[in-house]
Protein backbone atom coordinates (compact mmCIF):
# COMPACT_ATOMS: atom_id res chain seq x y z
CA UNK A 1 0.00 0.00 0.00
CA UNK A 2 1.33 3.45 -0.86
CA UNK A 3 1.89 5.91 1.92
CA UNK A 4 -0.74 8.56 2.41
CA UNK A 5 0.05 12.25 2.20
CA UNK A 6 -0.44 12.45 5.96
CA UNK A 7 2.12 9.74 6.65
CA UNK A 8 4.88 11.32 4.57
CA UNK A 9 4.37 14.85 5.86
CA UNK A 10 5.23 14.13 9.49
CA UNK A 11 8.70 15.62 9.10
CA UNK A 12 10.44 18.07 6.81
CA UNK A 13 13.35 16.40 5.07
CA UNK A 14 13.99 19.43 2.86
CA UNK A 15 14.01 22.54 5.07
CA UNK A 16 14.43 25.74 3.03
CA UNK A 17 13.99 29.54 3.21
CA UNK A 18 16.64 29.51 5.93
CA UNK A 19 18.82 32.29 7.39
CA UNK A 20 21.66 31.01 5.19
CA UNK A 21 21.71 28.97 2.00
CA UNK A 22 22.56 25.27 2.39
CA UNK A 23 23.17 22.30 0.12
CA UNK A 24 21.45 19.04 1.06
CA UNK A 25 21.73 15.57 -0.41
CA UNK A 26 18.59 14.30 -2.11
CA UNK A 27 16.79 11.76 0.08
CA UNK A 28 14.40 10.35 -2.54
CA UNK A 29 14.86 8.15 -5.59
CA UNK A 30 14.84 9.77 -9.02
CA UNK A 31 13.32 6.76 -10.77
CA UNK A 32 10.83 5.08 -8.46
CA UNK A 33 9.74 2.40 -10.91
CA UNK A 34 11.65 -0.76 -11.77
CA UNK A 35 12.56 -1.17 -15.43
CA UNK A 36 11.23 -4.19 -17.34
CA UNK A 37 11.08 -4.87 -21.09
CA UNK A 38 7.41 -3.80 -20.97
CA UNK A 39 8.26 -0.34 -19.58
CA UNK A 40 7.22 2.66 -21.73
CA UNK A 41 10.83 3.87 -21.77
CA UNK A 42 13.93 1.92 -22.78
CA UNK A 43 16.50 0.91 -20.21
CA UNK A 44 18.87 3.55 -21.66
CA UNK A 45 16.22 6.29 -21.46
CA UNK A 46 15.40 5.33 -17.87
CA UNK A 47 19.09 5.43 -16.95
CA UNK A 48 19.56 8.79 -18.63
CA UNK A 49 16.64 10.31 -16.72
CA UNK A 50 18.05 8.97 -13.47
CA UNK A 51 21.54 10.31 -14.25
CA UNK A 52 20.72 13.70 -15.81
CA UNK A 53 17.35 14.55 -14.30
CA UNK A 54 15.74 15.10 -17.69
CA UNK A 55 14.95 13.31 -20.93
CA UNK A 56 14.22 14.64 -24.43
CA UNK A 57 11.73 12.55 -26.40
CA UNK A 58 11.60 13.63 -30.04
CA UNK A 59 8.73 13.09 -32.48
CA UNK A 60 6.21 12.10 -29.81
CA UNK A 61 3.32 13.93 -31.47
CA UNK A 62 2.56 14.02 -35.19
CA UNK A 63 2.37 17.11 -37.39
CA UNK A 64 -1.43 16.83 -37.43
CA UNK A 65 -1.59 16.70 -33.63
CA UNK A 66 0.83 19.61 -33.30
CA UNK A 67 -1.20 21.71 -35.73
CA UNK A 68 -4.35 21.15 -33.67
CA UNK A 69 -2.53 22.09 -30.46
CA UNK A 70 -1.07 25.21 -32.07
CA UNK A 71 -4.50 26.34 -33.25
CA UNK A 72 -5.98 25.80 -29.81
CA UNK A 73 -3.07 27.65 -28.20
CA UNK A 74 -3.54 30.63 -30.53
CA UNK A 75 -7.26 30.69 -29.79
CA UNK A 76 -6.66 30.81 -26.05
CA UNK A 77 -4.05 33.52 -26.33
CA UNK A 78 -6.10 35.72 -28.67
CA UNK A 79 -8.79 36.44 -26.11
CA UNK A 80 -11.35 34.45 -28.05
CA UNK A 81 -11.87 32.26 -25.00
CA UNK A 82 -12.96 33.71 -21.67
CA UNK A 83 -10.05 33.14 -19.29
CA UNK A 84 -10.23 34.09 -15.64
CA UNK A 85 -7.90 37.01 -14.89
CA UNK A 86 -6.00 35.03 -12.25
CA UNK A 87 -5.13 32.40 -14.86
CA UNK A 88 -3.29 34.84 -17.14
CA UNK A 89 0.20 36.23 -16.41
CA UNK A 90 1.60 38.95 -18.68
CA UNK A 91 5.19 39.83 -19.52
CA UNK A 92 6.93 42.24 -17.12
CA UNK A 93 6.22 45.76 -18.35
CA UNK A 94 3.67 44.81 -21.03
CA UNK A 95 0.27 43.21 -21.62
CA UNK A 96 1.80 40.43 -23.76
CA UNK A 97 0.62 37.06 -22.45
CA UNK A 98 3.42 35.14 -20.73
CA UNK A 99 1.53 32.21 -19.16
CA UNK A 100 -1.99 30.77 -19.10
CA UNK A 101 -2.69 28.54 -16.11
CA UNK A 102 -5.27 25.76 -15.56
CA UNK A 103 -4.75 24.61 -19.11
CA UNK A 104 -6.53 21.30 -18.67
CA UNK A 105 -9.62 22.95 -17.16
CA UNK A 106 -10.06 25.42 -20.01
CA UNK A 107 -9.51 23.27 -23.07
CA UNK A 108 -10.84 19.82 -23.91
CA UNK A 109 -7.92 19.23 -26.27
CA UNK A 110 -5.26 20.16 -23.72
CA UNK A 111 -7.06 18.09 -21.08
CA UNK A 112 -6.74 15.13 -23.42
CA UNK A 113 -3.07 15.96 -24.01
CA UNK A 114 -2.41 15.96 -20.25
CA UNK A 115 -3.86 12.45 -19.98
CA UNK A 116 -2.08 11.06 -23.04
CA UNK A 117 -0.31 7.75 -22.48
CA UNK A 118 2.77 8.99 -24.34
CA UNK A 119 3.34 11.51 -21.54
CA UNK A 120 1.36 10.56 -18.43
CA UNK A 121 2.01 6.85 -18.92
CA UNK A 122 5.76 7.37 -18.98
CA UNK A 123 5.66 9.69 -15.98
CA UNK A 124 3.53 7.21 -14.02
CA UNK A 125 6.15 4.55 -14.72
CA UNK A 126 9.03 6.75 -13.55
CA UNK A 127 7.16 7.72 -10.37
CA UNK A 128 5.77 4.20 -9.84
CA UNK A 129 2.39 5.59 -8.86
CA UNK A 130 -0.83 6.96 -10.23
CA UNK A 131 -0.53 10.67 -10.92
CA UNK A 132 -2.56 13.87 -10.86
CA UNK A 133 -1.87 17.35 -12.22
CA UNK A 134 -0.30 19.59 -9.62
CA UNK A 135 -0.27 22.42 -12.15
CA UNK A 136 -0.77 22.98 -15.88
CA UNK A 137 -0.08 25.97 -18.09
CA UNK A 138 0.73 27.35 -21.51
CA UNK A 139 4.07 29.14 -21.65
CA UNK A 140 4.61 31.74 -24.37
CA UNK A 141 7.85 33.45 -25.24
CA UNK A 142 7.07 35.86 -28.08
CA UNK A 143 9.65 36.92 -30.63
CA UNK A 144 11.75 40.03 -29.88
CA UNK A 145 10.32 40.62 -26.38
CA UNK A 146 10.06 37.25 -24.62
CA UNK A 147 11.64 37.53 -21.17
CA UNK A 148 13.85 35.04 -19.38
CA UNK A 149 12.86 32.53 -16.69
CA UNK A 150 15.54 32.63 -14.01
CA UNK A 151 17.37 29.55 -12.67
CA UNK A 152 15.42 27.62 -10.04
CA UNK A 153 14.38 24.22 -8.75
CA UNK A 154 10.62 23.78 -9.00
CA UNK A 155 10.58 21.51 -5.95
CA UNK A 156 11.99 24.24 -3.73
CA UNK A 157 8.90 26.39 -4.39
CA UNK A 158 6.44 23.50 -4.43
CA UNK A 159 7.78 22.26 -1.10
CA UNK A 160 8.10 25.65 0.58
CA UNK A 161 4.93 27.32 -0.68
CA UNK A 162 2.62 24.48 -1.79
CA UNK A 163 3.47 21.76 0.74
CA UNK A 164 4.73 19.03 -1.62
CA UNK A 165 6.39 16.54 0.76
CA UNK A 166 8.75 14.45 -1.40
CA UNK A 167 10.67 14.74 -4.65
CA UNK A 168 8.17 12.55 -6.45
CA UNK A 169 6.96 14.83 -9.23
CA UNK A 170 7.92 15.28 -12.88
CA UNK A 171 7.28 18.12 -15.32
CA UNK A 172 6.50 17.55 -18.97
CA UNK A 173 7.03 20.28 -21.54
CA UNK A 174 5.35 19.66 -24.89
CA UNK A 175 6.96 21.84 -27.55
CA UNK A 176 4.35 23.60 -29.67
CA UNK A 177 6.97 25.45 -31.70
CA UNK A 178 10.49 24.54 -32.74
CA UNK A 179 12.95 25.21 -29.92
CA UNK A 180 16.58 25.80 -30.82
CA UNK A 181 19.66 27.30 -29.24
CA UNK A 182 18.61 30.84 -30.19
CA UNK A 183 14.98 31.39 -29.19
CA UNK A 184 15.18 30.92 -25.44
CA UNK A 185 14.93 27.12 -25.01
CA UNK A 186 14.80 25.35 -21.68
CA UNK A 187 18.28 25.14 -20.13
CA UNK A 188 19.11 22.53 -17.49
CA UNK A 189 22.04 21.50 -15.33
CA UNK A 190 22.32 17.71 -15.76
CA UNK A 191 22.90 16.00 -12.43
CA UNK A 192 21.83 18.98 -10.33
CA UNK A 193 18.65 17.15 -9.30
CA UNK A 194 20.56 15.05 -6.79
CA UNK A 195 21.41 18.09 -4.63
CA UNK A 196 18.77 20.23 -2.97
CA UNK A 197 19.72 23.88 -2.65
CA UNK A 198 17.89 25.18 0.42
CA UNK A 199 17.48 28.87 -0.29
CA UNK A 200 18.00 31.78 2.07
CA UNK A 201 15.31 34.26 3.11
CA UNK A 202 11.77 34.12 4.44
CA UNK A 203 8.77 33.77 2.14
CA UNK A 204 6.87 37.08 1.82
CA UNK A 205 3.09 37.05 2.00
CA UNK A 206 1.53 36.49 -1.43
CA UNK A 207 4.97 35.88 -2.91
CA UNK A 208 3.41 34.33 -6.05
CA UNK A 209 2.05 37.71 -7.16
CA UNK A 210 5.55 38.91 -8.02
CA UNK A 211 7.43 35.62 -8.50
CA UNK A 212 5.29 34.64 -11.50
CA UNK A 213 6.66 37.63 -13.38
CA UNK A 214 10.15 37.61 -11.87
CA UNK A 215 11.25 35.11 -9.24
CA UNK A 216 13.56 36.48 -6.56
CA UNK A 217 12.74 34.40 -3.45
CA UNK A 218 13.50 30.69 -3.54
CA UNK A 219 16.29 30.90 -6.11
CA UNK A 220 19.89 29.76 -5.56
CA UNK A 221 22.61 32.35 -5.06
CA UNK A 222 25.00 33.28 -7.84
CA UNK A 223 27.71 31.37 -5.97
CA UNK A 224 25.62 28.19 -5.85
CA UNK A 225 24.63 28.48 -9.49
CA UNK A 226 28.26 29.02 -10.48
CA UNK A 227 29.41 25.99 -8.50
CA UNK A 228 26.60 23.85 -9.90
CA UNK A 229 27.38 24.92 -13.46
CA UNK A 230 31.09 24.25 -12.97
CA UNK A 231 30.27 20.80 -11.56
CA UNK A 232 27.51 19.69 -13.94
CA UNK A 233 27.64 21.98 -16.93
CA UNK A 234 24.64 23.49 -18.71
CA UNK A 235 22.64 21.79 -21.45
CA UNK A 236 19.68 23.02 -23.46
CA UNK A 237 16.65 21.10 -24.65
CA UNK A 238 16.19 21.65 -28.38
CA UNK A 239 13.65 19.95 -30.58
CA UNK A 240 11.04 20.31 -33.25
CA UNK A 241 7.41 20.94 -32.38
CA UNK A 242 5.97 17.69 -31.04
CA UNK A 243 8.99 16.96 -28.85
CA UNK A 244 8.39 16.21 -25.16
CA UNK A 245 10.86 17.11 -22.42
CA UNK A 246 10.50 15.30 -19.10
CA UNK A 247 12.43 16.70 -16.15
CA UNK A 248 12.66 15.93 -12.47
CA UNK A 249 11.13 18.37 -9.99
CA UNK A 250 14.53 19.23 -8.49
CA UNK A 251 16.54 19.76 -11.68
CA UNK A 252 17.91 23.30 -11.85
CA UNK A 253 16.59 24.96 -14.99
CA UNK A 254 15.83 28.31 -16.57
CA UNK A 255 15.76 29.97 -19.98
CA UNK A 256 17.14 33.03 -21.72
CA UNK A 257 15.06 35.80 -23.24
CA UNK A 258 13.99 35.56 -26.87
CA UNK A 259 15.14 38.42 -29.10
CA UNK A 260 14.78 36.42 -32.32
CA UNK A 261 11.71 37.01 -34.52
CA UNK A 262 10.63 33.41 -33.83
CA UNK A 263 8.22 32.79 -30.91
CA UNK A 264 8.63 29.86 -28.56
CA UNK A 265 5.72 28.20 -26.80
CA UNK A 266 4.98 25.00 -24.96
CA UNK A 267 2.30 23.21 -22.97
CA UNK A 268 3.52 22.44 -19.49
CA UNK A 269 2.14 19.77 -17.14
CA UNK A 270 3.33 19.01 -13.62
CA UNK A 271 2.54 15.43 -12.60
CA UNK A 272 2.68 14.61 -8.90
CA UNK A 273 2.48 11.11 -7.47
CA UNK A 274 -0.92 10.42 -5.94
CA UNK A 275 0.81 9.34 -2.71
CA UNK A 276 2.68 12.68 -2.64
CA UNK A 277 -0.34 15.00 -2.48
CA UNK A 278 0.33 18.41 -0.99
CA UNK A 279 -0.10 19.26 2.68
CA UNK A 280 0.43 22.52 4.57
CA UNK A 281 3.31 24.63 3.16
CA UNK A 282 6.67 23.91 4.74
CA UNK A 283 8.00 27.50 4.55
CA UNK A 284 5.07 29.86 3.96
CA UNK A 285 2.19 31.12 6.08
CA UNK A 286 -0.44 30.07 3.55
CA UNK A 287 -0.49 27.92 0.40
CA UNK A 288 -0.47 29.48 -3.04
CA UNK A 289 -3.80 29.73 -4.89
CA UNK A 290 -5.37 26.65 -6.42
CA UNK A 291 -4.48 27.68 -9.99
CA UNK A 292 -0.82 27.18 -9.04
CA UNK A 293 -1.21 24.12 -6.84
CA UNK A 294 -4.06 21.65 -7.04
CA UNK A 295 -4.89 21.08 -3.39
CA UNK A 296 -7.95 18.83 -3.55
CA UNK A 297 -7.70 16.58 -6.61
CA UNK A 298 -10.72 14.33 -7.00
CA UNK A 299 -8.58 11.39 -8.02
CA UNK A 300 -5.70 10.29 -10.25
CA UNK A 301 -6.01 11.21 -13.91
CA UNK A 302 -7.37 8.68 -16.36
CA UNK A 303 -4.59 7.93 -18.86
CA UNK A 304 -5.69 7.45 -22.48
CA UNK A 305 -4.01 5.92 -25.52
CA UNK A 306 -4.47 6.72 -29.20
CA UNK A 307 -4.05 9.92 -31.22
CA UNK A 308 -5.21 13.32 -30.00
CA UNK A 309 -7.08 14.05 -33.23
Amino acid sequence: MTQSAIDISSQDDYPTRLPEEQWQERKDPVVWGKWTPEAPLTRAETHQFDKDGFLILKGVFSATEVAALQAESARMRSGETQLAAENVITEPGSDEVRTVFRLDEQSTLFDRLARDKRIAGRVSYLLDDEVYLHQSRLNYKPGFTGKEFYWHSDFETWHAEDGMPRMRAISASVLLTDNDALNGPLMLMPGSHKTFVACAGETPDDNHKTSLKKQEIGVPSHDSLTRMAETFGIDYAAGRAGTVILFDCNTLHGSNGNITPFPRSNAFFVYNAWSNRVVAPFAAKAPRPAFLSSRNPQGPISIEGGKLV
